[in-house]
């Protein structure tokens, strides 16, 4: 059976880090069209960059919880199988020990140069401007897609959405394309449909079954009911 597993802001909220879309609208403090689109990097990098490098020193203070754990067993069954997409920047799937990721939306703990397009692993502040590993400018940018910027792998997770028997969303809004119409793709090429979500989303109606709780409780659950269904 192939599954593919889109993981949004509610998972790592459990974790302790703060989501894009909380009730007042701000992302810790400050309006998205002030930390993430390239116009507000243009307009001001220094406070795109201290934002990013408060992010990443935060990141490095959170754990991966019981729903990130619970992903990385069902690739130790699936392997190959399964695909999580993610539309999370932060690394906490990777310390759970899931390999089969795409970050659709980049990665914290990596920089992007604007002069060679070179991708680096990275875990220090870019504020202070270093040098590009690659080209040696001093032109690195957060390696996050920000809004107005195409999401990374889109024709991987396309072939892998085309492909699957079961797709699943969890902690995701509804509310972000190109990922909220993953749903209605899976669903016309023929794979059964569930999300698991805290609330409600805005695409919950289109799902074959959506179930309400915390991830930290509902995919532990979920992940034993599959592994129990495939012996």
């Amino acid at each position: 059976m192939k599954v593919v597993v889109l993981t949004g802001a509610g998972i790592s909220a459990e974790s302790g880090l703060a989501t894009f879309r909380d009730a007042d609208g701000l992302w810790q403090g400050h309006h998205v069209d002030d930390v993430a689109t390239p116009e507000a990097f243009q307009r001001d990098p220094a406070t795109v960059h201290r934002f990013y490098d408060d992010r990443r020193r935060e990141l490095r203070k959170v754990e991966p919880n019981r729903a990130h754990r619970a992903l990385a067993r069902l690739e130790q069954v699936l392997g190959d199988d399964l695909l999580v997409v993610t539309q999370n920047v932060d690394d906490l799937h990777e310390r759970a020990g899931s390999r089969r990721i795409v970050h659709m939306h980049g990665e914290l703990l990596s920089a992007l140069c604007d002069s060679c397009q070179g991708r680096f692993a990275w875990d220090d502040d870019l504020g202070d401007g270093p040098a590009c590993p690659g080209c040696g400018s001093d032109t690195l940018r957060p390696d996050v897609v920000w809004f107005g910027e195409m999401p990374y792998d889109l024709d991987l997770i396309e072939r892998a959405l085309l492909e699957a028997d079961l797709f699943v969303a969890i902690g995701t809004s509804g509310a972000v394309y190109p990922a909220a119409g993953f749903v209605r793709m899976a669903a016309i090429a023929g794979a059964k449909t569930l999300e698991l979500n805290l609330d409600s989303s805005e695409t919950s109606h289109l799902f074959d079954d959506a179930r309400q709780g915390p991830a930290s409780k509902l995919v532990p659950e979920w992940v034993a009911d599959l592994q129990e269904s495939s012996h």
